[in-house]
C-alpha cells in the first residue's frame, strides 16, 4: 500500500516549533509565527511560509513537484528555498507567502487548472513522490470505520451511513482503469487562494491517482452540506469542461466523502470532547432530518 505524501497530523507542536526555529535560523529568517496546526504545522516568517510535517517520502519531492507544476503554467505557491531542513523528527520546507486578495475566487479558472493537472502523465512526477491510489487512504475504509464508531452513535444514523456505503459498493474498481488521472486530491475553498494573478492552488499532500470525479467531489456537496455558495461547483465544472454530476464515480466520491468526514470526526470525538458537538451535528443528515444543520469544517 502506498501512503499519501502527508497523512499524519502534527501532534507534537513543541517539536514542530523547534524544527521551525532551527529552519528559520538555517535560512536566516525572522522568528517563526505559528499560523495553524493540522497535517502540517504552518509558520510564517515575514514573506516566507514554513511547512513542518512528517512526510512519507523525502520532503525535497514536494519542492520538485512545485517546480514541475509551475513549469506547466499552474499557479501554485512557489518554493522559497531549494533545500530541506530535517530537525526534531520533522521535515521543514520553505515557501513564498502568497498574499490573498479580497476578490472572490475565480472557480472557472480553478476548474481549468484542475483539467490541466488531470492531463499530466504520472511518469513525469518526481520519482520520490508517492502516487497512491485514492482507495488507499485509510479514511476511505468506510466499513472498518463504521464498525469502530457504530457503538457510539444512534441506530438511525448508523442505518443511514451504512445505506450510503452500500449504495456505492464497488466505488474502488478503478485501479488500472484507463479513466485514472493524476489528481490534486483535496480541492475545496480552504486550499485555494485568490491572488492578483488569479487563483492559487495549495496543499498538494493528497496527490493521488483516481478517476477525474475525485477532484470534483468536494465541491459537489459544498453548498448542500457545508453552506457554501451554490455557484462554486457550477463555475468549477464550467471551467473544467465537464460535470461529475450523474457520473458513477463522481456521485460515489461526493457522497462517500461525506461519510468519511462524519466517521473521521467521530473518531476524533472519541478522544477529544471538543470535537463531539460537530460530530453529533453531522449525524442529523444521516438520520434524514428535514432541516439537518450545515456542517462546519474543522
Amino acid at each position: 500500500m502506498t501512503r499519501a505524501y502527508v497523512d499524519r497530523r502534527v501532534s507534537d507542536l513543541a517539536g514542530a516549533s523547534r524544527a521551525a526555529q532551527i529552519a528559520a535560523d538555517h535560512w536566516r529568517l525572522v522568528e517563526p509565527d505559528l499560523l495553524r496546526q493540522g497535517m502540517n504545522a504552518i509558520f510564517r516568517c515575514d514573506d516566507v511560509v514554513l511547512r513542518v510535517s512528517t512526510p512519507n517520502a523525502p520532503a525535497i519531492a514536494s519542492v520538485e513537484l512545485a517546480e514541475l507544476l509551475a513549469d506547466e503554467g499552474l499557479r501554485i505557491a512557489p518554493s522559497a528555498r531549494d533545500d530541506v531542513v530535517e530537525a526534531a523528527g520533522f521535515s521543514v520546507t520553505a515557501w513564498q507567502h502568497v498574499e490573498p486578495t479580497e476578490e472572490p475566487i475565480d472557480w472557472v479558472a480553478v476548474g481549468s487548472m484542475i483539467h490541466e493537472v488531470h492531463g499530466m502523465e504520472p511518469h513525469r512526477l518526481p520519482a520520490a513522490l508517492p502516487q497512491p491510489w485514492a482507495r488507499e487512504f485509510p479514511w476511505w475504509d468506510h466499513v472498518g470505520l463504521l464498525a469502530e464508531i457504530e457503538p457510539h452513535i444512534d441506530r438511525d444514523s448508523a442505518i443511514g451511513l451504512r445505506a450510503a456505503i452500500e449504495r456505492h459498493r464497488g466505488w474502488d474498481d478503478f485501479v488500472d482503469s484507463a479513466d485514472v488521472v493524476v489528481c490534486h486530491g483535496d480541492v475545496h475553498p480552504g486550499n485555494v487562494m485568490m491572488s492578483p494573478d488569479g487563483p492559487v492552488l495549495i496543499d498538494w499532500d493528497l496527490l493521488c491517482l483516481a478517476p477525474r470525479g475525485w477532484d470534483h467531489a468536494p465541491l459537489m456537496t459544498w453548498a448542500s452540506r457545508w453552506g457554501g455558495d451554490p455557484g462554486i461547483y457550477r463555475d468549477f465544472a464550467a471551467g473544467y469542461g465537464w460535470t461529475a454530476v450523474g457520473d458513477r464515480h463522481g456521485d460515489a466520491f461526493a457522497e462517500l466523502r461525506l461519510v468519511s468526514a462524519t466517521l473521521m470526526r467521530w473518531k476524533v470525538a472519541l478522544v477529544d470532547q471538543a470535537a463531539r458537538p460537530e460530530a453529533e451535528r453531522r449525524l442529523a443528515f444521516w438520520r434524514g432530518e428535514r432541516n439537518a444543520p450545515m456542517w462546519r469544517a474543522q
